[in-house]
């Protein structure tokens, strides 16, 4: 695709915030699996989505807080990949922290413990800074031009 040349297509958008979003849960389960799957007897959707297990009062909540910010982590490094472009990982990263608030409240209620909205626009600012930084460090590499033109 060429950068350039800007055209509309709501099937793209929609698809690369869905990839986005499964490839978030994807790497937050595992991190989650590993690091508080080890401390508790069963590992349920409460801790993806109830504000009440980010707490910093407990080593699994500890443990839980460490596995959104690394998903933030791999969110930025899969922006660049899906996403691409420096100028749309703000939105697309607000986007997926936007859909994860409603989840939550749908799951929990409304997010009421100030460490939940201090880890979740942590990791925000996380992927989208991170993922702007990666995607302009690629937009910036030089375009390699072969040296295959006939000696004048």
């Amino acid at each position: 695709m060429f950068y350039g040349a800007m055209v509309w297509d709501p099937w793209l958008i929609v698809s690369q915030i869905v990839c986005l979003q499964c490839l978030y849960y994807l790497v937050l389960g595992l991190s989650m699996a590993l690091l508080v799957g080890t401390r508790v007897p069963r590992l349920t959707l409460l801790y993806f989505f109830d504000f009440a297990t980010l707490t910093p009062r407990t080593p699994t909540g500890w443990c839980s807080i460490v596995s959104f910010l690394l998903a933030a982590v791999a969110g930025a490094g899969f922006m660049l990949y899906v996403i691409e472009r420096a100028k749309k990982c703000l939105d697309f990263a607000a986007t997926l922290y936007i859909i994860h608030l409603f989840i939550c409240i749908v799951y929990g209620g409304w997010p009421a413990s100030i460490t939940w909205w201090v880890v979740n626009i942590t990791g925000l600012a996380i992927m989208a800074l991170l993922g702007e930084y990666l995607c302009i460090r690629r937009e910036l590499k030089e375009i390699p031009i072969s040296r295959l033109r006939a000696s004048v």
